[in-house]
């Protein structure tokens, strides 16, 4: 096992502990505070130096923290707000639609400043106006028509809302296919992939809070078609195309790290989260399984790519 796979277990478990500890006072025991206010700040300090337990934690701790702190970018505050924005749900669940618009805001701004962090402002605009104005026009085409996606409904969705389609949705589109792409090595089939199997645990978090209803005549899963997962592969797919136009040398393997793709690992752990917290623990196991697959497929196939460089490099 790899540093960064025990670091990162290890913070999972401490969020885990918080996350219990959130159940438990949504249930009325007073008593789950504790675990929230042990598993938060754990997680993080499991996160730097949890792969170092012993005499040498401390040190390692605080040398991993400056060093943090001396390179934190500010796409990265901004998807650590992503993240903090998160925590609160469980514990205001009638607040779920300001939250979730703060943290999609976050996440959005995040994968901007990653962009013109890596390439310009001018390919950052380019790509967030291409995702949110196709995200958009595909959410009213299909809200309206049944295609891409299958026979669905806005009606009753939490503001704000453009055009019926509630402002979270085109946001997310620019985040989501940039974490899968920069995830997928620049493959934008693999991207739309990973995007799929991202919307499996969205489906059925996002009914259950009305953001949409579903009237499909053949549903498959939360009440979504195969239609829709088509939909999403096709799109997704399509946008981060054009994203590796628009900006070819900020994908492909070997790229720095820690790069926007993180996105997909924080919402590995969270949408499950999401799905437990309203009561659909089955959809919670498979959305677990879907996006675990996602990043073993990400990882099989760069890889394959490292692989085919190195023998180019011999060859």
């Amino acid at each position: 096992m790899t540093p960064l796979v025990r670091r990162s277990l290890l913070a999972f478990a401490a969020l885990g502990v918080a996350f219990a500890g959130a159940l438990a006072v949504l249930a009325g025991y007073a008593g789950g505070w504790s675990g929230i206010a042990l598993g938060v700040p754990l997680a993080g300090v499991l996160a730097l130096a949890g792969d170092q337990l012993g005499p040498a934690f401390v040190p390692t701790l605080r040398s991993r923290a400056a060093e943090l702190a001396a390179h934190t970018r500010p796409w990265m505050a901004f998807l650590a707000l992503y993240v903090l924005l998160k925590v609160p749900v469980p514990l205001w669940p009638e607040g779920f639609s300001l939250l979730g618009l703060l943290s999609t805001g976050a996440l959005f701004v995040s994968a901007f400043l990653y962009v013109q962090e890596k390439e310009n402002t001018a390919k950052a605009a380019a790509m967030a106006a291409l995702a949110f104005a196709v995200g958009l026009g595909v959410e009213v085409l299909g809200s309206r028509t049944g295609i891409p996606f299958g026979v669905y409904s806005y009606a009753g969705a939490p503001a704000p809302t453009l055009l019926t389609v509630p402002l979270i949705v085109p946001l997310g589109w620019f985040a989501f296919t940039l974490a899968g792409l920069l995830l997928a090595g620049g493959r934008a089939w693999l991207a739309g992939v990973l995007l799929a199997l991202w919307d499996v645990g969205l489906e059925p978090l996002m009914t259950a809070q009305r953001y949409w209803v579903w009237n499909d005549p053949a549903p498959v899963w939360a009440g979504a078609p195969i239609q829709n997962f088509i939909g999403w592969w096709a799109v997704g797919s399509g946008i981060a195309w054009a994203f590796t136009r628009i900006a070819p040398g900020l994908f492909g393997p070997k790229k720095a790290r820690p790069s926007f793709a993180l996105a997909y690992a924080i919402e590995t752990f969270f949408l499950p989260g999401g799905l437990v917290l309203v009561g659909r623990y089955v959809e919670a196991g498979v959305t677990l399984l879907a996006m675990l697959a996602g990043l073993g497929l990400a990882r099989l196939f760069g890889a394959e790519r490292s692989g085919q460089a190195a023998g180019g490099q011999r060859a």
